[in-house]
C-alpha cells in the first residue's frame, strides 16, 4: 500500500516512500500511494478531491502530482503531514515556489480545471513524523473554490467509523504497487475495520505502529484494494463524509497488511488554522 513519504524509507511513516526515491530524480512524479483495484472516476463527481503540485520539485510529466488533498472549505484543503516534509519537498514547504492545488481535473495530462497557488501552510504540530501519528496538514489556498467543492468532514462517534463502514479511498497514485502511477483519478472501495487488524499488522516493530486514537483502520479484509504510492494525503470518505487521510501502510492491497489513514475526528482542529504565510 503505501509507506508514507517515509514508510517506504523507515517502516513507520506512510504513503510519500516511493516519493522519496523519485525525490533524486526530477521530472519524476512521486510521493505517496496509487489506489491499487480501483476504477476510474470523474472529478465532476467528486469535486473535493484534489492534487498537490509542483512541477519544480517533481517534473511536468504529470503535472507535478506527488500527493492528494480534500477541501473542506473554500479555501482550504487538508493533507497529510508528511506530504509537506523535507524528505517530499526537499525543504519547508514555504520555499517551494510553485506549490499549488489542482481542483476540477480528472486527467492530470489535461489543461482543464483550476490549479491555485498555497498561499499558507499548517503542519499539526502533535504530528510525530516517526510513527505518523497526527498526519494532518492544513493549505490555504490563494483563492477561493466553489462552495459546491466542500466536503463535509465526520465528527467525533459518528456512524462513518463503525467497522464494517464502506468507504471510498481516491487517488491518482500507483495502479499496482510496482510503480504504475496513474494520469487519471481513481477510486477504491475499502471498509473500515476494527481497530485490532491494524494493531496485529503494525504492533510498533519495523512494520509500524498503529495507533487508534489518531489513525483509522480500513481495507479489504481478502486484499486487492487499497490506496498506494503517490495517495498520501487523499480522502477516504463514507457516508458522504471525510473519515480519514491517506498516511502510511506496508504494502499495497495486501490482506494481513491494512491502510492507515489520519483519524479526521482526532484531529482537526477547530477553527481551521491560518499559519505560516508563503509571502
Amino acid at each position: 500500500m503505501r509507506r508514507s513519504i517515509a514508510r517506504a524509507v523507515t517502516g513507520a511513516l506512510g504513503l510519500v516512500s516511493a516519493a522519496a526515491a523519485a525525490l533524486a530524480a526530477p521530472g519524476v512524479a512521486s510521493a505517496d500511494r496509487v489506489i491499487v483495484g480501483g476504477e476510474p472516476v470523474e472529478v465532476a463527481d467528486t469535486p473535493w478531491v484534489v492534487a498537490l503540485s509542483s512541477r519544480d520539485r517533481f517534473g511536468g510529466m504529470r503535472a507535478g502530482q506527488f500527493c492528494g488533498g480534500v477541501v473542506v472549505a473554500p479555501t482550504k484543503v487538508l493533507t497529510a503531514a508528511h506530504c509537506l516534509g523535507p524528505e517530499v519537498l526537499g525543504g519547508a514547504p514555504e520555499d517551494v515556489s510553485d506549490l499549488a492545488v489542482i481542483a476540477g481535473r480528472t486527467e492530470l495530462t489535461d489543461k482543464g480545471g483550476r490549479e491555485i497557488r498555497v498561499a499558507e501552510t499548517w503542519i499539526n504540530p502533535a504530528y510525530r513524523p516517526a510513527t505518523n501519528a497526527g498526519d494532518l496538514a492544513v493549505l490555504t489556498l490563494s483563492s477561493p473554490l466553489p462552495e459546491s467543492y466542500v466536503l463535509a468532514t465526520a465528527g467525533p462517534g459518528d456512524s462513518a467509523y463503525a467497522p464494517g463502514t464502506i468507504a471510498t479511498v481516491y487517488g491518482w497514485g500507483d495502479t499496482t504497487g510496482n510503480g504504475t502511477y496513474a494520469t487519471s483519478l481513481r477510486a477504491a472501495r475499502v471498509q473500515v475495520l476494527e481497530d485490532a487488524a491494524c494493531e496485529r499488522a503494525y504492533p510498533g516493530n519495523t512494520s509500524g505502529d498503529y495507533q487508534p486514537a489518531t489513525m483509522l483502520c480500513a481495507g479489504d479484509p481478502a486484499g486487492g484494494r487499497d490506496a498506494c504510492q503517490g495517495d498520501s494525503g487523499g480522502p477516504l470518505v463514507a457516508r458522504g463524509r471525510l473519515v480519514g487521510l491517506v498516511s502510511w501502510g506496508s504494502g499495497c492491497a495486501e490482506a494481513e497488511n491494512p491502510g492507515v489513514y489520519t483519524r479526521i475526528s482526532a484531529v482537526l482542529p477547530d477553527p481551521l488554522p491560518q499559519t505560516v504565510s508563503r509571502g
